[in-house]
């Protein structure tokens, strides 16, 4: 039998998360960074780049996965296990690579690429031992790094990409209301965790009925478990007075948001009380200075002004916030739109980007805890809009 090292198999209806004019602009964005950096061929590595160019999201489980995009084309490399998939969820051609050899995967990628090009690669992603069989299979004149430019590109988000991130920050709020609904003294964690994570997956189908389901999550943390932003689950019951945090995760094409929330279980002591509401002044703050101009270091500097005055900001334990897009708790995020000392990306209209304040008490003191607040705010031409619905506070959230 003539086994050959990749081939093409195209079957049934192609289904994207946008139109294809919405890739097609993306690659012109691309292509466009291509040319200005003297690059021939565009080689992506990453999950995040390989579905903001053309769909689709890839499950590795070892196996190597590309995007390769040239002037002209733009063509997924995916491997035999999936069959037609990559090709029915992705915009652009696709080549199935097999493993009857070794590095069918590079003869897959040259067959697009050629050999001896200026070649544009994720620095940040290329393992050493793949970058090794690249320039043995490609022998690029030159590798040149494209990864800053398509985040540059990421942060700025489209109409659909605004619409489709809406419509996850409504879904995480139905995770939330079930939660809520869920919590009192007696379960567990991973209980009131199912609940968030069941009615978000029934929601996400119901509002998207021809979409892959996949990897929405809930993170719900009681007592000690709430110390860390990303504490898994566990099987701790809840008991009268516990601070709790609610963090639901849904996923939608590859497109995460999220809701995070600081609640107690039936009443809140005054030590608490008073450190929860600090850092819902502190979001609300926040939230206000998110706005065209800004950067996203002077913000951070202003909130940490505020703990500070309250002698608080030795409690802060991460940035207070991030883009969204695509995004994963696997496959990262825009770095460079980070709400921290040392990014000075300024804001523009068009960008996403969460406000999520967190105060940590260790053990031992008054109002022991972690204390988090999260919205999603879309940066507008004179401000912002927070689309996320859920109400935080003591108001809401003293429940069970």
């Amino acid at each position: 039998m003539d086994r050959p090292a990749f081939y093409r198999f195209h079957q049934g209806e192609r289904i994207l998360p946008f139109a294809a004019s919405e890739y097609e602009a993306r690659l012109a964005g691309l292509r466009a960074a291509m040319s200005q950096a003297g690059i021939d061929a565009c080689l992506f590595t990453s999950m995040h780049n390989i579905a903001y160019y053309s769909g689709f999201l890839y499950c590795a489980f070892g196996r190597p996965y590309a995007l390769v995009v040239t002037p002209s084309d733009s063509v997924t490399i995916s491997a035999g296990i999936d069959a037609a998939q990559p090709w029915r969820r992705g915009h652009g051609d696709n080549i199935t690579y097999t493993d009857w050899a070794r590095n069918n995967y590079w003869r897959a990628i040259a067959s697009v690429t050629g050999k001896r090009r200026v070649l544009g690669i994720e620095s940040d992603h290329l393992t050493l031992a793949q970058a090794a069989l690249l320039q043995d299979f490609l022998e690029p004149t030159e590798t040149r790094d494209i990864a800053p430019a398509t985040m540059r590109q990421r942060m700025h988000k489209s109409p659909a990409e605004i619409a489709l991130i809406r419509q996850g920050a409504a879904v995480a709020d139905v995770g939330g209301y079930a939660i809520r609904e869920t919590i009192r003294e007696g379960v567990r964690e991973i209980d009131v965790a199912m609940a968030g994570r069941d009615a978000m997956e029934l929601e996400i189908a119901r509002r998207f009925p021809d979409a892959e389901y996949r990897d929405t999550w809930v993170w719900f943390q009681s007592g000690i478990n709430t110390d860390g932003a990303h504490n898994p689950v566990t099987g701790r019951v809840l008991q009268r007075g516990d601070i709790l945090s609610l963090n639901t995760f849904p996923m939608i094409s590859g497109y995460y948001t999220a809701l995070e929330r600081t609640l107690f279980v039936g009443e809140v002591d005054d030590a608490s009380r008073a450190i929860w509401e600090a850092n819902v002044a502190a979001h609300e703050y926040g939230m206000s200075l998110l706005k065209p101009g800004a950067s996203c270091a002077e913000v951070t500097e202003t909130i940490n002004a505020f703990f500070a005055e309250r002698d608080l900001l030795q409690y802060r334990t991460f940035g207070y916030g991030h883009s969204f897009g695509v995004l994963s708790h696997y496959y990262g995020r825009e770095a460079g739109l980070e709400l921290r000392e040392d990014i000075d990306t300024v804001l523009e209209p068009g960008m996403v980007i969460s406000m999520e304040p967190m105060l940590t008490i260790p053990e031992g003191q008054p109002g022991a805890g972690g204390y988090r607040e999260h919205d999603i705010l879309v940066i507008t031409e004179d401000g912002n809009e927070d689309i996320t619905g859920y109400p935080y506070g003591p108001e809401f959230n003293v429940v069970g």
